[in-house]
């Protein structure tokens, strides 16, 4: 049945949650929905069914257990506040509302009368005989809210149901404001809060802000807000604790699956996150200012002892048994301070980052002199889009919404992830240009106007933007692997890489010609080479251990007994390893089974060898401790809301630690997000939490300036964005069978600089 499921794309329309969290496939006719964590399919219910599973709601449904505690949080939240809403509805529409009734404009009332039984009454006694015009008043559409006359009852001290009396000269004047105008007053007052304290235009992101505003409302009319002492008080210290008791709830995951240290660097100042597959925790920051700026030999040895001392006192405080590696920046100062710590655990490895290398392959990359003309042609499309509001307005139409710039990772990533959103936006922008709207906006008659016209319907400029996204875009899915928060890449990344060098290969054909590229690949990557844990992870991750031959099966064979030796301290334990390898090998008893061979492809390798490696129980823990692990440090990376460098230049003590728990907690509940939020596909290029990656693309040079379009950003239109593009589910899709070019893991050997790296290796490996 799988080979029958077509992968459907999501679209705008799909505004729950929980959308984010399965996968979405047409049967025939019919819509399928499979959790993304437990992989249950769902063949009907709809998306609240697939909510109540996630978020564990007994009595509807089977309860998911793999899915992380935020997202479950998040969507119990996201349930509980639906049902809220629609109990106040039902409140609201069902009960009688002791209300006032007052008459249309044209009815002619005397004042100091009251309403009985619906009709219209003199003040002092019976019905009014005098009167010229009587009306019965029983649509609700004509009474005031309690809400805006809730004292009226105490006033009159009578039966609300049968006699309201009512001082018609103190209502007849009143408004009522539609939920349109009454929302508006709302985002209005959230917007003077948030300017007012120069807060990110981001911050209405925070998923956060939902829980925010719906505590307010139950809180009703008149609740007390917080004072500047509450907040800094024990506000902060309520929520220091609550991090504090989730990280506390992660340590005895990390001593099960093992954990990784990823050391993060801003500033001068060193972040420890600890990774493990349920969660990712902001530990703490230190400054090493001084330890990272040296100005001699001698300097350098020091402050490589005092950096592998920070190191080791972030491994002690997590358990050194519990870590399987300490992931840095591949620089000089971690490789030597990487080698003393492995010298002082020798149950843990030093890696360097695999996203540091990737992006330093794409700047190499980027470089190239081609490849650097046509980033510089791209850009200027870019620039003269992005500082002209009528330009703009006018992309976004024919693009149905959709941005021409793609924020990733890094600025190198964010480079080439633009160049391809570029090219799948091809035929939406060459229509733009040769539209009636272009040819009549001022601006196209302008030298930036001509200049973009000229390159969008430029087919050399289209070619060679294909061929550089055909060499680079293997790259930039590597480096989502590597970074990816739901999918460990410990098990993936060697075959990613495989996959990218042979994309190139492919597409540029000459050995001359994909040399080039792979010897800048094999100069960045010849450190992951030496280290075993990305070979030991391709080996055990049985999608590609069944699909490779028997030649290179022995060949990453050693990396699995290196990781053996390494992190299995017991030697009894090894050898019973050892043995067991051959059942995996071999594909005996339960590793044969259908099942489990069916499971090879759509199981996480942790979660398979967790189902199926029972009988070969210390092999199976040993996988999943290894599979377990991130291969990036730039995993739950992003920018801090208070500066860290802040916190270490305050002269106060109290303050600095202050400050620092406020870091913390920060980081902390970012960190939370991951995996709950879809990323950066709706993300605004031109905020500012984008700027720093996309400004070479949006930054105005001189044509921009002399050009008559308007930048008035109060001009912009607002489009709803339609994808035009197909949305890839899974990035280890199409990385399965086929690994028997023998060329493309042997060109490290190739590289004949004798530079940088080859002092790299020489300190880390002699």
């Amino acid at each position: 049945m799988d080979s029958d499921l077509e992968p459907v794309a999501l679209t705008p329309q799909k505004q729950d949650s929980a959308w984010k969290h399965c996968e979405v496939y047409k049967y025939g006719d019919r819509v399928q929905m499979r959790c993304l964590y437990c992989k249950k399919m769902f063949k009907g219910g709809g998306i609240t069914r697939v909510k109540e599973h996630l978020a564990g709601k007994k009595g509807q449904g089977t309860i998911c257990d793999q899915v992380p505690e935020e997202v479950r949080l998040f969507l119990q939240q996201c349930i509980d506040g639906t049902v809220r809403r629609q109990r106040k509805r039902r409140r609201s529409s069902a009960e009688p509302l002791p209300i006032a009734y007052f008459p249309p404009e044209e009815t002619q009332v005397v004042e100091g009368s009251y309403v009985n039984n619906g009709e219209v009454v003199a003040a002092g006694g019976g019905q009014s005989s005098g009167r010229t015009k009587q009306r019965t008043y029983r649509s609700r559409k004509n009474i005031v809210e309690r809400s805006e006359l809730a004292n009226v009852e105490d006033l009159i001290g009578g039966d609300m149901d049968n006699l309201i009396p009512v001082a018609i000269s103190s209502v007849k004047n009143i408004v009522h404001p539609s939920s349109k105008d009454r929302e508006k007053t709302v985002h209005m007052a959230i917007g003077r809060f948030l300017f007012d304290i120069g807060a990110d235009f981001d911050a209405v992101s925070s998923v956060n802000f939902q829980p925010l505003v719906d505590a307010i409302v139950s809180g009703g009319f008149g609740v007390s807000l917080p004072a500047n002492e509450d907040i800094k008080s024990w506000i902060l210290k309520s929520c220091v604790e609550e991090v504090k008791k989730d990280i506390d709830e992660c340590r005895p995951l990390w001593k099960r699956t093992g954990c990784s240290v990823l050391v993060q660097e801003s500033n001068k100042v060193l972040n420890f996150l600890v990774h493990c597959p349920e969660k990712v925790v902001f530990l703490r920051s230190v400054d090493a200012s001084e330890i990272l700026t040296s100005s001699s030999d001698d300097d350098d040895d020091d402050d490589d002892d005092k950096l592998c001392e920070v190191l080791k006192e972030v491994v002690e405080e997590i358990g050194d048994t519990n870590v399987v590696q300490v992931i840095t920046k591949c620089e000089d100062h971690y490789v030597s301070a990487g080698k003393k710590l492995m010298e002082a655990y020798p149950s843990l490895y030093w890696v360097p980052c695999a996203a540091h290398c990737v992006d330093k392959m794409l700047e190499e990359f980027g470089k190239i002199d081609w490849i650097r003309e046509i980033i510089e042609q791209a850009r200027t499309v870019t620039r003269i889009i992005y500082n002209h509001s009528g330009v703009l307005n006018l992309m976004k139409k024919f693009t149905y919404g959709n941005d021409i710039l793609q924020p990733a990772f890094t600025t190198y990533s964010t480079n080439f992830a633009t160049m391809a959103r570029i090219a799948e936006l091809k035929p939406h922008l060459q229509a733009m240009v040769t539209s009636s709207e272009w040819n009549e906006c001022s601006y196209s008659k302008e030298a930036g106007g001509l200049a973009m016209t000229e390159t969008i319907n430029d087919e050399s400029f289209w070619k060679a933007l294909t061929l550089a996204n055909n060499i680079t875009v293997p790259l930039l899915r590597v480096l989502r692997i590597v970074c990816s928060v739901r999918r460990p890449g410990m098990g993936y990344v060697y075959a990613a890489v495989y996959r990218a060098k042979e994309a190139i290969k492919t597409h540029l054909v000459h050995r001359e010609d994909y040399m080039v590229f792979w010897k800048i690949i094999d100069k960045w990557w010849l450190q992951q080479q030496r280290l075993p844990l990305h070979a030991a992870g391709f080996y055990l991750n049985p999608k590609f251990f069944y699909n490779i031959g028997e030649e290179m099966r022995s060949e990453i064979h050693l990396a699995v007994v290196d990781c053996i030796e390494k992190l299995v301290p017991e030697d009894t334990i090894q050898d019973i390893i050892g043995k067991d390898i051959n059942s995996y090998k071999n594909a005996v008893g339960i590793f044969g089974r259908n099942l489990a061979i069916r499971a090879r492809d759509t199981m996480l390798p942790a979660e398979w060898w967790s189902t199926y490696g029972e009988s070969c129980l210390n092999l199976s823990r040993f996988a999943i401790r290894l599979l377990s692990q991130t291969c990036s440090s730039l995993v739950g990376s992003g920018r801090n809301l208070t500066p860290l460098k802040k916190v270490y230049e305050s002269k106060n003590s109290i303050e600095r630690q202050r400050l620092s728990d406020l870091v913390f907690v920060q980081y902390n509940m970012r960190l939370r997000r991951l995996g709950v939020e879809s990323g950066d596909d709706n993300a605004d290029p031109l905020s500012q939490s984008n700027m720093e990656l996309l400004e070479d693309w949006v930054s105005r040079n001189q044509v921009c300036i002399e050009g008559n379009g308007s930048s008035d950003w109060k001009s912009l239109e607002s489009f709803k964005r339609t994808e035009v593009a197909a949305v890839v589910i899974d990035e280890t899709e199409d990385l399965g069978t086929g690994f028997d070019d023998g060329e493309i893991f042997k060109g490290e050997k190739e590289v004949s600089d004798e530079g940088y790296f080859t002092n790299i290796s020489e300190k880390l490996f002699t």
